[in-house]
């Protein structure tokens, strides 16, 4: 049943419903591919269609990226914003053809990303927010530079899940911290949960964050 003639290449885990299915899209980390958070779709409620997407930018050897991190001697490590802009854009529009392709509900969107996912999870939720519902976002960050210049959407009925390894050696907990304040600024529901590891899900923040979802279905 995977159509990828879509623009994003993906699997997927149907829905125990045959419409109007809750959807669930995953976006995996730098340098790893839909198969990562694959593993957890069969811990998720079965309601859930789960599509978990490839980021566009192929690495070498192996992997995959949403947006090219560069280390420069001058420059010290930075993001390639650009990039990011583009994928933050282009699952804007896998969304739209997921809606078209699987028995999907259009107003029942979840976004669930991990670190470089993570950051594009609220790009995506706070530049096109009709769009979305819940999102997961796991060991990332708000990165201002991709966001739009206008924060003065409809964003009353999104609702995050944030956490992060409070000895994350990758993204610094401080980045992750700032979270729960921004977020408030904008009247936007949230929660925001710090667990004992590096950067990775921790067992508890994985029943947390499945909770969270089932209670928010």
């Amino acid at each position: 049943m995977i159509n990828n003639t879509l623009s994003l290449h993906h699997i997927v885990r149907e829905s125990t419903l045959t419409e109007n299915a809750p959807l669930l899209i995953m976006m995996h980390g730098y340098g790893s591919d839909e198969n990562d958070l694959f593993s957890f779709a069969n811990e998720l409620p079965e309601e859930f269609f789960i599509i978990s997407v490839r980021a566009p930018y192929t690495m070498q050897p192996f992997g995959n990226a949403w947006y090219a991190i560069n280390f420069d001697a001058e420059k010290g490590k930075w993001n390639d914003n650009e990039q990011a802009i583009e994928s933050r854009d282009l699952i804007s529009k896998f969304i739209d053809e997921a809606i078209d392709s699987y028995p999907v509900d259009k107003n029942n969107v979840s976004l669930l990303g991990f670190s470089q996912g993570s950051i594009l999870s609220y790009a995506i939720a706070l530049t096109y927010p009709e769009k979305i519902k819940n999102i997961v976002a796991l060991s990332g960050y708000i990165s201002k530079d991709i966001l739009p210049e206008d924060t003065t959407k409809d964003y009353s009925h999104l609702n995050f899940y944030c956490s992060h390894g409070n000895v994350d050696q990758v993204i610094p907990v401080d980045w992750a911290r700032q979270t729960a304040p921004y977020l408030s600024s904008l009247n936007i529901k949230h929660q925001y949960s710090e667990f004992p590891v590096g950067h990775g899900v921790a067992p508890q923040n994985f029943y947390e964050f499945k909770n969270w979802l089932i209670n928010n279905l």
